[in-house]
């Protein structure tokens, strides 16, 4: 039983009339408060902002992800290694 061939999780993103959003291929939710979820996907660091966001269901398991409350952006942080993420470097990219 060999586990090198494994391909990484699948990473799906459905919103469902901005209030509920199911996210699969988190790996860790970061932070949250009840105005952002950060969270580490197999895609990279995303980022949900929004108003009464609460976190409904999160299997670190399967790495399932349910955010309810008004959703208003998706977000994906450069996570590319070897850069650095500063406000500067970013804006002179």
């Amino acid at each position: 039983m060999g586990y090198d061939n494994e391909r990484p999780a699948p990473h799906h993103v459905v919103l469902e009339e901005r209030g509920s959003l199911s996210i699969s291929g988190v790996n860790d939710v970061e932070s949250f408060d009840d105005r952002s979820v950060t969270m580490t996907t197999v895609a990279g660091t995303m980022v949900v902002s929004g108003e009464g966001l609460h976190i409904e269901k999160f299997s670190m398991d399967g790495g399932d992800l349910r955010v309810e409350g008004k959703i208003n952006a998706i977000t994906y942080e450069d996570d590319r290694p070897g850069e650095s993420a500063g406000f500067f470097s970013r804006l002179f990219r």
